[in-house]
């Protein structure tokens, strides 16, 4: 006799993506956090301008307009070689040509006559081994000539380089000193949230500046000092939860059954209270990105040359009033582009991991 196949009971994980997928901006939203991640990956491989931190200046084309258009001389470097694939994709590539920009020129018996940009003498090019490139800077030009696009899109990676780790340290720390407070109570909760007290009334910013000035300037000291500051909040959240479900049934069979208390704690207890941690990491990701944007903007982030975006907006505000307002702008709205992703984001897992809903 053939047996009825009972239909499978859809997971947790299921149902919750089930309901993520119906919130349309939470989906746009996830796929602008792919797509940042994905040129934060790739990298030099498709910056516009693939030397180290995107630094390649141009002092002639400074403050030039989005859509900017211009012709260079390219002469070929003996001296500069082609690193790989993965070493140009993470560290970028050394300019291989001298590049000269140029507003006109002519060849005239295979000899080429051209005009620097910005000036009106024209000049012989001794050189017979050179290539001329047209060149688009699509978001302009920033006050050293380099292009905005690609130090915008190189600032991305240091952002979510910043947000990922800083989010890993917060976990770390207060998903271990949550568990303990809730699971274990009495004294040393006590002395936990005693601990959390005190780093919740200190004001954040304040207290990542301390950091830093205590670690130095630099970018893995950012990391370090926006981790530090972030993990009062999963420890509030892991603890509350953790007292909650240490009253069920199946932890009291786990302690009769002779089970130590970390095989409890991680096995049988922060499995249920994931759907949390998953939530507020999001919003810590988005505090994070802000709040080393706030760093570089008061020079104790991430230091030149490397382009973060609090950099480029502190180096560029006094020309929103100059008539080069795009300058800041641009870096403005990429934060506000990864910010709000990851609030939307964080708000749609959190409808989806609602049991209530």
């Amino acid at each position: 006799m053939e047996r009825k196949k009972t239909p499978k009971m859809n997971s947790l994980s299921k149902i919750a993506w089930s309901k993520f997928k119906k919130d349309i901006l939470g989906v746009i939203a996830f796929y602008a956090i792919v797509l940042a991640v994905i040129v934060s990956v790739l990298g030099y491989h498709i910056f516009p301008d693939s030397t180290p931190y995107a630094n390649q200046m141009h002092i002639e084309l400074s403050k030039q307009e989005p859509g900017f258009e211009v012709d260079l001389i390219l002469l070929p470097k003996n001296d500069i070689e082609k690193v790989g694939f993965f070493k140009k994709m993470i560290f970028g590539q050394q300019n291989i040509n001298k590049e000269i920009p140029i507003s006109d020129f002519n060849e005239v018996n295979g000899r080429l006559y051209y005009t620097t940009f910005g000036s009106n003498y024209e000049q012989l090019l001794e050189s017979q081994n050179y290539s001329i490139e047209r060149r688009t800077y699509f978001l302009g030009t920033d006050s050293f000539g380099r292009d905005l696009l690609s130090r915008i899109m190189c600032g991305a990676r240091i952002s979510l380089s910043v947000g990922f780790i800083a989010v890993i340290i917060s976990l770390l720390i207060g998903i271990t000193l949550g568990a303990m407070a809730g699971y274990f109570r009495g004294k040393v909760d006590s002395v936990i949230m005693w601990l959390v007290n005190v780093v919740w009334s200190i004001p954040t910013l304040l207290m990542v500046i301390a950091i830093s000035l205590a670690l130095g300037k630099g970018f893995w000291q950012v990391f370090v000092a926006v981790g530090l500051t972030m993990w009062v909040e999963v420890a509030r959240v892991v603890r509350g939860e953790i007292l909650s479900i240490r009253e069920k049934k199946y932890i009291e069979a786990a302690q009769s059954l002779g089970y130590g208390h970390f095989r409890i704690i991680f096995r049988h207890i922060l499995p249920n209270v994931m759907a949390s941690v998953i939530v507020i990491s999001a919003a810590n990701f988005a505090s994070a990105i802000l709040i080393e944007a706030g760093l570089s903007f008061l020079g104790i982030g991430a230091q030149p040359p490397m382009p973060s975006w609090g950099t480029m907006i502190k180096d560029n505000y006094a020309y929103i009033v100059m008539g080069k307002s795009y300058l800041a702008i641009f870096p403005g709205l990429a934060i506000m582009y990864l910010v709000l992703s990851f609030v939307l984001v964080g708000n749609s897992l959190r409808d989806a991991l609602d049991v209530r809903n």
